[in-house]
C-alpha cells in the first residue's frame, strides 16, 4: 500500500489560453478502486494522460507506482492474441492468463486466435486480464463499457470487484457501484474524492447542494437585511450631523455620532462577511436544464412491424429469427450480445444494403431520426454542421448548451470534441428534428451521468416513439416500454 499525491496540479495545452486544470490536489490509495466521474470536456483522459507523464505540467505527481492503460494501443491487431497479451505482460505464464480468462469468463481459445477477429468485448476483456496480471502496477481504465454489452458489463464489473489498484472512467451508474469503493469526482471548481460507491457519493454531493443552497438563500436574506440596516444608519448619521448645529450639548451628540458610526461599521463587516461566505458556494453545482422535443404524431398505431428477421454475415445468420412491432408512443430497446446484430436491424429499417432474412414493413411517409452509434464522420464547425443537415442553428446551439456545452466550444472544429461531447452533438441534432421515429444507436456512448438522467427525463416526459439499442441497464429500465432479446 502507499499513496499517489497531486499537488498544486495546473495545466493548459500549448494551443490553449484556458488552464485544463488549476492548482488541484488530491490523494488517493493505490489498493483503492476508484470510480472516476465528471462531465463530458472537463478533463478526465487528460488527467490519466498526465499521471501517464505525457504532458509537462506545473506542480507535482508523487508516485512510487508504475501506471498502465486502458485501452492499450496495439500496433498489429492481426497478430494472436497470446503473443499481444504476452507484450502487454511479459512475465506472465500462460495458465495465468487462462485463469484470469476463465474469471471473464471467455473461452481460452481465443488466446490461439487473431486479435481482430475477436469481437469488441472478447477484446476489452483479454486486455484488462492481462494489464492486471502487471504486478504491483497501477491501471488506468479510460471508458472499458462503450463496446460491451450487457451482460458483458455485469461480467466485468464483477471481475473488478475483485482487483485493486485502479482509476475506472465510466458513466455507467450501475457498473461503477458493481466494483468500485471510492469516487475521484472532478468538479467545476475542483476535484474531490470520497469513499463509497457512485450512488452513495451523488446521495451526498446532491445533499451538499441542497445545504449550499439553502445556506446561499439565508445568506442572501441576512445581506438585504444588513443593506436596508446601512441605509437607516445613513440617514440616522445625517440626522445627528445636522443636530451638531446650535446644540447645547455638543459632548452628548459627537458621544451619539461615534455610537452611530461604530454600528455602522459592524453592521458593514457582518455584511462584507455574508457576501464572502456566500461567493464560496455552489461553485460546483450542476445544473441540467429540461430538454425538449417534438415528435410528429403519426395517421396510424403500428408504424414499423419485423416479421421472422434474421441478419446474415456472408451468408450465416447471426441470431434467431425475431418478430416484433413498434406502435405509436412505444420505446423498444433491442438487447443482445455484441456480434448479435443490433445495429445492423437497425441499419435494415433504413433501408441500408444488408443481407437478412425475414420482411420489415414501414409505414407509409414514415420520417426517421437517426443517432448513429459512429461519431469519426463528424468535422468542421458546428455552425457547418447544422447548415449541412438543414436543423436549425439557434435551436441546436441551445440544446448543446443545456447539454453543458460552454460557448467556447462553438468555435472549435468538432474533431477536438471529446467522445461524449461528439455524441451530444448527434443526439441535439436529432431532438432539433420532427419525425414520427427516433431510431438511436447506443446513444450513450461516452456521455456523462448528468446528461444521461437529463435525456432519461427527455424521453419520459414527452414519450416519443424509439427503437433503440443501449447497454446502460439504469436507463433502459427507466425509458423502455418494450425489450426484444436477441
Amino acid at each position: 500500500m502507499s499513496m499517489i499525491k497531486v499537488e498544486n496540479l495546473t495545466f493548459s495545452y500549448p494551443t490553449s489560453y484556458d488552464n485544463v486544470f488549476e492548482n488541484i490536489s488530491f490523494q488517493i490509495d493505490t489498493d483503492w478502486k476508484l470510480g472516476f466521474v465528471g462531465r463530458n470536456g472537463r478533463g478526465k483522459t487528460t488527467l490519466l494522460n498526465l499521471l501517464l507523464g505525457k504532458y509537462e505540467y506545473s506542480g507535482k505527481i508523487i508516485s512510487s507506482v508504475q501506471f498502465d492503460y486502458f485501452p492499450y494501443p496495439i500496433s498489429d491487431k492481426s497478430r494472436m492474441t497470446e503473443d499481444i497479451l504476452l507484450e502487454v505482460c511479459p512475465l506472465a505464464e500462460e495458465w495465468e492468463f487462462m485463469r484470469e480468462l476463465s474469471y471473464l469468463e471467455v473461452d481460452e481459445d481465443v488466446l490461439w486466435r487473431p486479435f481482430e477477429k475477436l469481437s469488441y468485448g472478447e477484446q476489452t476483456k483479454v486486455l484488462l486480464a492481462a494489464l492486471f496480471l502487471n504486478e504491483g502496477h497501477f491501471l488506468l481504465i479510460d471508458e472499458p463499457t462503450n463496446h460491451l454489452d450487457s451482460i458483458a458489463r455485469e461480467k466485468v464489473s464483477a471481475y473488478l470487484k475483485k482487483k485493486k489498484g485502479f482509476i475506472l472512467v465510466s458513466h455507467d451508474r450501475r457498473f461503477l457501484d458493481g466494483c468500485v469503493d471510492h469516487i475521484l469526482s472532478l468538479n467545476r471548481a475542483n476535484i474531490e474524492v470520497q469513499s463509497g460507491n457512485f450512488s452513495s457519493w451523488m446521495v451526498n454531493f446532491e445533499r451538499q447542494q441542497e445545504f449550499e443552497l439553502a445556506q446561499k438563500e439565508r445568506l442572501q436574506k441576512d445581506i438585504s437585511r444588513l443593506q436596508q440596516s446601512a441605509k437607516r444608519t445613513a440617514v440616522w448619521s445625517e440626522r445627528v450631523e445636522a443636530s451638531k448645529k446650535g446644540a447645547a450639548d455638543k459632548g452628548y451628540v459627537g458621544h451619539k455620532a461615534a455610537k452611530m458610526m461604530k454600528h455602522s461599521k459592524v453592521v458593514e463587516a457582518r455584511q462584507q462577511k455574508a457576501i464572502r461566505q456566500k461567493s464560496t458556494l455552489l461553485k460546483n453545482m450542476e445544473t441540467a436544464d429540461t430538454l425538449k422535443i417534438q415528435p410528429l404524431e403519426y395517421h396510424k398505431d403500428m408504424l414499423v412491424s419485423f416479421s421472422n428477421v434474421s441478419v446474415c454475415y456472408d451468408g450465416i445468420q447471426v441470431c434467431e429469427p425475431v418478430s416484433f412491432k413498434i406502435r405509436s408512443g412505444e420505446r423498444v430497446v433491442i438487447d443482445g450480445k455484441n456480434g448479435s446484430g443490433k445495429s445492423s436491424l437497425l441499419k435494415l429499417l433504413l433501408r441500408q444494403p444488408i443481407e437478412h432474412t425475414g420482411t420489415i414493413t414501414v409505414g407509409s411517409d414514415l420520417v426517421i431520426s437517426y443517432v448513429p452509434q459512429d461519431t469519426s464522420h463528424l468535422r468542421g464547425t458546428l455552425s457547418e454542421f447544422a447548415e449541412g443537415n438543414g436543423i436549425d442553428e439557434s435551436l441546436f446551439k441551445a440544446i448543446l448548451r443545456k447539454m453543458d456545452f460552454e460557448r467556447v466550444q462553438f468555435e472549435k472544429n468538432m474533431e477536438d470534441f471529446s467522445g461524449g461531447q461528439k455524441k451530444k452533438v448527434l443526439i441535439a441534432k436529432s431532438l432539433c428534428e420532427q419525425a414520427h421515429l427516433y431510431v438511436w444507436d447506443e446513444p450513450l456512448n461516452f456521455i456523462d451521468v448528468y446528461s444521461r438522467i437529463q435525456i432519461e427525463q427527455l424521453i419520459l416526459e414527452f414519450a416519443p416513439t424509439m427503437l433503440l439499442v443501449e447497454h446502460d441497464s439504469a436507463f433502459t429500465d427507466a425509458i423502455a416500454t418494450h425489450i426484444v432479446k436477441l
